[in-house]
């Protein structure tokens, strides 16, 4: 039960303990750039892979993320430089692939746009908090899954009327459009139809919450501590998690070759223990402990 240790371990450690508020903040640790370093394989070959020709071809690799997701996806508003824990997994394949960092550019795709945007060629690979479902399987693959989280709901701190999702009815719920955890929300009717608000960002989703306008946000706990982190006087997890989020990396529906060649580059750190060592550097700030789950090949 590997998969369920590891959502059961980020509930306990998420991506950041309120002690991180006196040890450093996410803002800090967050915006850091690379945290670890990856040999750029040399001679690269995937045969009949449509994808790996463009990139080539390109001299470049573009791979969609997110950029606002401490110890995830991060973009530094600063610095411009991308890290978390999603950003060096892409980093990792991306290097594996023949590409050094200087080769890699980097494009915010939200959630709604996600399967748009590897269908359409926009990106070549998207990294970012990408839960693999049947649904999205029409539309495009996924290699991995690469981590497991677990859907919960941040509120804030003073808050003691929402302990779960069983608490929800008659509150404001919040996520992002097009996400897997607000159509959960949905679907299982945890609040009205009216309560249930939706933007392009969990940060926005935040804001609103932090001033009063909505109750309650929710997605995987992995997103959420990060947040809490960043403000552990005034919002909090609940720590009741209800779900099983695999992340995926998201490649083009019928191009095997590469999701292949990406599925042996995520074995391979597993077993080499770089998939360790990108977890303990970035979510791993949190001291809570993870191993990586089994690759779902098809």
């Amino acid at each position: 039960m590997r998969v369920r240790s590891l959502a059961i371990g980020l509930l306990v450690g998420g991506l950041a303990l309120t002690a991180c508020g006196k040890e450093g903040t996410p803002s800090n640790d967050a915006t850091a750039g690379p945290s670890t370093t990856q040999k750029v394989a040399q001679n690269v070959k995937v045969e009949g892979s449509a994808t790996f020709d463009r990139m080539t071809q390109n001299g470049k690799v573009v791979i969609g993320v997110k950029e606002d997701q401490p110890y995830l996806g991060y973009k530094d508003p600063t610095t411009g430089k991308y890290s978390g824990f999603d950003i060096e997994i892409a980093r990792l394949v991306a290097a594996k692939l023949g590409f050094d960092e200087d080769k890699i550019e980097y494009k915010t795709v939200q959630s709604a746009g996600r399967e748009a945007a590897i269908t359409n060629g926009d990106v070549d690979y998207y990294v970012g908090t990408y839960t693999i479902n049947d649904k999205r399987k029409e539309q495009i693959s996924f290699a991995g899954p690469y981590f497991v989280a677990g859907q919960d709901l941040l509120v804030r701190k003073d808050d003691k009327s929402i302990t779960g999702k069983d608490t929800l009815k008659g509150k404001k719920v919040c996520s992002v459009t097009g996400s897997t955890p607000i159509q959960r929300v949905r679907d299982e009717q945890l609040t009205e139809p009216g309560n249930i608000v939706e933007f392009q960002a969990y940060s926005q989703c935040v804001e609103k919450l932090s001033s009063g306008e909505v109750d309650a946000v929710t997605t995987d706990d992995a997103i959420l501590k990060g947040f809490a982190a960043q403000d552990p006087d005034n919002l909090k997890v609940v720590g009741k998690p209800f779900s099983e989020e695999p992340y995926g990396i998201g490649l083009p529906h019928d191009d095997k070759p590469l999701r292949d060649k990406v599925n042996d580059i995520l074995q391979a750190a597993i077993d080499d223990g770089t998939w360790q060592d990108i977890y303990d550097s970035t979510l791993g700030k949190s001291n809570s402990k993870a191993s990586p789950p089994k690759l779902a090949r098809y």
